[in-house]
């Protein structure tokens, strides 16, 4: 994900639809889920920001996240 990262411009998104881990209903493989809390944190790592989670679809996420914009120089 960080060479995806390093790709974007600022202000580009990265959208992901997963399983809903929270959901033992659904039937997928544990390991094919994945918890919109799980995905803030390890985007956060890589320095995405969590812009909204869409809850439309029966079974998935839809979870967007933002590269940030470059501050102006000389701005802290």
């Amino acid at each position: 994900m960080t060479k995806v990262r390093d790709a974007l411009n600022p202000g580009g998104r990265v959208v992901f639809v997963e399983y809903r881990k929270e959901d033992p209903e659904i039937p997928i493989k544990e390991a094919h889920k994945m918890s919109v809390d799980q995905l803030k944190k390890e985007m956060k790592a890589i320095g995405l920001v969590h812009l909204r989670t869409v809850e439309s679809l029966p079974w998935q996420h839809i979870v967007i996240f933002e590269k940030l914009k470059d501050k102006l120089p000389g701005v802290q």
